[in-house]
């Protein structure tokens, strides 16, 4: 079966130049780095380099760079382990990841609202900063990993740094960087999140960056590496290659976002062309470049993505399903999309290895897909 892979917001495939920096660090370059002799040194020296390169990547210092075992981890860190570290209260959108989003309702803290594109709304971040007790942390994802919408996380600084000066602000940018430059993201906030896997490196490996002064507990303790912020052998393989992947998508962003946007709109337009009651969930003008979410009327998302699957056409659905009932995603519900809409949402995400041929048959299979939940033979209603 030919497999169409239209899922990379789930995850990418490794990159070429990722596979080949890891692949010695598999072998004969194996040594732990916390070690003493000359073989350990020179995996330290590995690991040092990486460090730099990410931290050149991200536009923060080498020293603010602490490598975790990925996306998850990072988020848990920066909302669990500064509000147990400098106290207060956390604070994050309704619409942010379950990572984020769990681990500060775990807190007790306050969820607030969205606006209708998935992001944070800034009228109830403003009140959610003057409420008692205090702010500790307030986490603000830069591209929502369902919808594909970009924070102005510019502006949501200037609400934080206003209205709790003394709050550190994270984001989490699992999302962004295959779309943004993290150069220009990364001063506005105190900590950033990154996930290896969202684009082109291996998974199990991520980055969390910890501005000067952005101190928390860490999750992980036992041989204090990562000077004492995440315990654990360190996984040099992966981050060897989660920094060539890095480097990869950075040189590559200025000509893949023009391919790539192209692509997600000829996508769009031949599925809304050929179908009625397909709504884009998010214009494209406020989203990236690789993301594609539509909801069909007639339809459960489920169906359609096992009858996606059947044909090798690989995407994912807004909804989970929730004691043996289908439930619209929190994202949706939280952007205010009808739950006759909700249940009919598919994602479609674009990425590197993306072609147009890939876009063709995924419209073609997913439009027969649909006409047949519909019951329909071909053509419009």
């Amino acid at each position: 079966m030919d497999r169409t892979y239209l899922d990379h917001a789930a995850t990418t495939p490794m990159h070429p130049r990722a596979v080949a920096a890891m692949l010695p660090y598999l072998d004969g370059l194996f040594a732990n780095p916390s070690g003493s002799h000359r073989f350990a040194r020179e995996a330290r020296a590995v690991l040092d380099d990486a460090r730099d390169r990410v931290a050149g990547l991200l536009g923060c210092a080498p020293g603010e760079v602490v490598f975790t075992g990925g996306g998850t981890e990072a988020d848990n860190t920066a909302v669990l382990g500064v509000v147990e570290r400098h106290g207060g209260v956390a604070v994050c959108p309704a619409a942010e990841h379950h990572a984020v989003l769990h681990a500060v309702e775990h807190l007790g803290g306050r969820v607030v609202a969205c606006t209708s594109t998935g992001t944070v709304d800034l009228d109830a971040l403003t009140d959610a900063l003057r409420a008692s007790p205090p702010v500790g942390v307030v986490s603000v994802m830069a591209v929502n990993n369902e919808v594909g919408s970009v924070t102005d996380l510019a502006a949501v600084a200037a609400v934080v740094r206003r209205e709790a000066p003394r709050a550190l602000l994270h984001t989490d940018a699992v999302q962004a960087p295959s779309w943004l430059d993290l150069r220009a993201l990364t001063p506005l906030v105190d900590m950033v999140s990154l996930s290896a896997h969202k684009f082109g490196g291996p998974k199990g490996v991520g980055v969390l960056v910890a501005k000067d002064g952005a101190t928390f507990v860490p999750r992980l303790m036992g041989g204090g590496q990562e000077r004492e912020r995440r315990s654990g052998t360190h996984n040099v393989a992966g981050i060897v290659a989660m920094t060539e992947a890095l480097a990869a998508t950075d040189e590559a962003r200025p000509t893949e976002l023009p391919r790539i946007e192209a692509l997600r709109d000829r996508l769009v337009a031949g599925v809304r062309d050929a179908l009625d009651g397909v709504h884009e969930t998010v214009a494209p003008a406020a989203k990236v470049a690789g993301s594609a979410h539509l909801c069909i009327e007639g339809i459960e998302n489920e169906a359609l993505l096992f009858l996606l699957d059947e044909e090798g056409v690989c995407a994912s659905a807004a909804s989970a399903c929730a004691a043996g009932a289908m439930e619209p995603s929190h994202v949706l519900a939280a952007m205010g999309v009808p739950r006759s809409q909700a249940m009919g949402a598919v994602r479609l995400t674009l990425g590197r290895t993306t072609t147009a041929v890939d876009v063709d048959r995924g419209v073609e299979v997913l439009v027969g897909a649909v006409l047949r939940l519909r019951g329909k033979a071909a053509g419009r209603p």
